[in-house]
């Protein structure tokens, strides 16, 4: 493990999901200790990030989440001083980060994903609802963890649903609301994990659910058939080649009824805590959870 040399674990930061990456980041440097790397703790919200160059880091592992750490702006503070990171490189982050513009790129390629406006403080309501259908999905463009989410199911939500994104984010979607599987699919280098099937409680996997109930079923063969989960992973990965992105990361998606799939979004720097999803896949590929850290250390970017 020295050929990594001294390396930053990145965590905490400024953004809405501190608490989670607090969670991820203490998990991913407990991992890089046991598994013999010099890994240090290094929260940009108490220190300087370019204290990162000063104090002779070789490597960061990004274990940020949301803004100010997932969309493109420590990557470009990090290649700048020219100090390899894990994960996708400046472009890919900040696309990522956008919903919006993730969108329009998938939808561009021909890669399917949900029916969406953007939403501003004098959209027209009825109109919207009667556009994308109810129920909808109203969020926040650059937001994770479903922070300043609402499933709306009356024209008459719209307002109060547009208020509470706009508090994260003054980019706002409204989105279809696609009934189905929710299904997450993860990859590591060039390789698609298994996907999982995810059973919330009442079909809410909100951030209660997501971080710290122990009520959400995660499936894992997800049960859908080897040719048919083949191809679901074919396409992210396609999805990962049209954002640029590139390390590690992981997409959310629905399975129709119909058997056919939308992808919802993808994130550059996912979690890392005991119910996150892509050390649940990893293992199921045969790989624990030190093995996988150090191999997303391994496929650190270099700017």
């Amino acid at each position: 493990m020295k050929r990594f040399g001294k390396v930053a674990v990145l965590f905490g930061g400024r953004s809405a999901e501190r608490e989670i990456s607090l969670m991820s980041g203490t998990a991913v440097l407990a991992g890089l200790r046991r598994a013999g790397v010099d890994a240090h703790a290094f929260d940009p919200a108490e220190r300087d990030i370019f204290e990162v160059k000063r104090d002779g880091y070789d490597r960061v592992f990004i274990a940020l989440h949301g803004r100010y750490g997932e969309d493109g702006t420590v990557q470009g503070a990090l290649e700048l001083m020219g100090i390899p990171y894990t994960g996708s490189g400046v472009m890919a982050s900040a696309l990522a980060m956008d919903k919006v513009r993730t969108k329009l790129v998938w939808i561009a390629c021909g890669i399917p994903t949900p029916r969406f406006e953007v939403l501003h403080a004098g959209s027209r309501w009825k109109k919207v609802a009667a556009s994308l259908g109810l129920p909808l999905i109203v969020k926040p463009a650059r937001e994770g963890s479903t922070i300043g989410l609402t499933k709306v199911t009356k024209a008459s939500q719209l307002p109060q649903a547009y208020a509470l994104a706009v508090k994260h984010d003054p980019m706002v979607l409204a989105e279809e609301f696609v009934a189905g599987e929710e299904l997450t699919a993860s990859f590591v280098g060039d390789q698609a994990l298994p996907l999982i099937r995810i059973e919330a409680p009442h079909g809410n996997y909100d951030y209660q659910n997501k971080y710290f109930s122990d009520e959400t079923k995660y499936i894992c063969p997800c049960g859908l058939p080897a040719a048919k989960e083949r191809e679901i992973r074919a396409l992210v990965m396609r999805s990962v080649e049209a954002l640029g992105c590139e390390g590690w990361g992981r997409a959310d998606l629905i399975r129709r009824k119909d058997g056919s799939v939308s992808l919802l979004e993808m994130n550059t720097s996912p979690g890392m805590t005991g119910h996150s999803l892509v050390p649940m896949a990893a293992k199921a590929a045969g790989m624990d959870f030190d093995a996988l850290v150090v191999r997303i250390l391994e496929l650190a970017h270099v700017g």
